[in-house]
């Protein structure tokens, strides 16, 4: 594809929003996704070349919580290479297997999650975290794997999927998980693109310019969720959520 300027304006714009978005609570695909379908690109070249950006991105938001102390050490270093393993799985699957009865899925649990959080005032607002049981982990690697896998395999909304689970099963607050959920999401991230790759499913050009706008987003994203704390980061993952559901539904009515 050409890369004139305002190829490039519009690569950096939507990167840069999306990237913002998804430094704290995810669904920066549902903007640099179609960002990239809207450019004429074919899906899986689109999908490949988003995961490159995305990678870039979650990259960038996951070393500034990691410097901020916004995240937890010992969990990420039990929960990362699941991420990563499900993730490799998802993608190689996704390039054999239709998606459809998948965005139904989504839909539901992204609808559940939508409605338990609006209601519970207090979800997320505080740190219930008391430290790893056999339990939590229990739930949470195969969890994990399960989250990672779809990342791979499709991947809107990870990282709202992501936040969720550090909040409502390991107790940690709305900052914490994201910065969780980021590192989790890097991981996955790594996984895909390599497979995406080792495909010829990446334009590097594009990916790059997109890239390098994610970063700035990103960066200045997880700034701010790290400074503002709870009362930013719940109304925008609720926003996120309801934006990403009714998306989906148009999308599976309409295309």
């Amino acid at each position: 594809m050409e890369m004139d300027l305002s190829t490039i304006v519009f690569l950096a714009f939507f990167g840069f929003v999306a990237a913002f978005i998804d430094s704290t609570v995810g669904g920066g695909g549902l903007i640099s996704l179609p960002a990239l379908l809207g450019l004429g690109i074919p899906p899986y070249l689109a999908l490949g070349t988003n995961k490159l950006a995305g990678t870039i991105s979650s990259a960038t938001s996951s070393v500034t919580f990691i410097r901020n102390g916004k995240f937890d050490k010992k969990l990420m270093f039990i929960l990362f290479p699941v991420s990563l393993i499900g993730a490799y799985l998802g993608a190689k699957t996704v390039l054999f297997v239709p998606q459809e009865l998948l965005k139904v899925l989504v839909i539901i649990m992204m609808a559940l999650i939508f409605i338990y959080t609006l209601f519970n005032k207090r979800f997320g607002q505080d740190s219930n975290f008391k430290g790893l049981t056999k339990f939590t982990l229990g739930v949470g690697i195969p969890f994990t794997f399960i989250i990672g896998f779809y990342d791979g395999f499709f991947g809107p909304g990870t990282g709202s999927f992501f936040v969720f689970l550090m909040v409502l099963l390991f107790g940690h607050d709305f900052v914490i998980a994201a910065g969780n959920g980021r590192i989790l999401n890097l991981a996955s991230n790594i996984s895909a693109l390599f497979v995406f790759a080792m495909e010829g499913k990446v334009i590097l050009l594009t990916g790059l310019v997109m890239g390098i706008a994610m970063l700035l987003g990103a960066s200045i994203g997880a700034r701010v969720a790290i400074k503002t704390g709870v009362r930013y980061v719940r109304p925008l993952f609720l926003a996120v959520s309801i934006t990403l559901i009714t998306k989906m539904i148009y999308e599976l009515i309409f295309t």
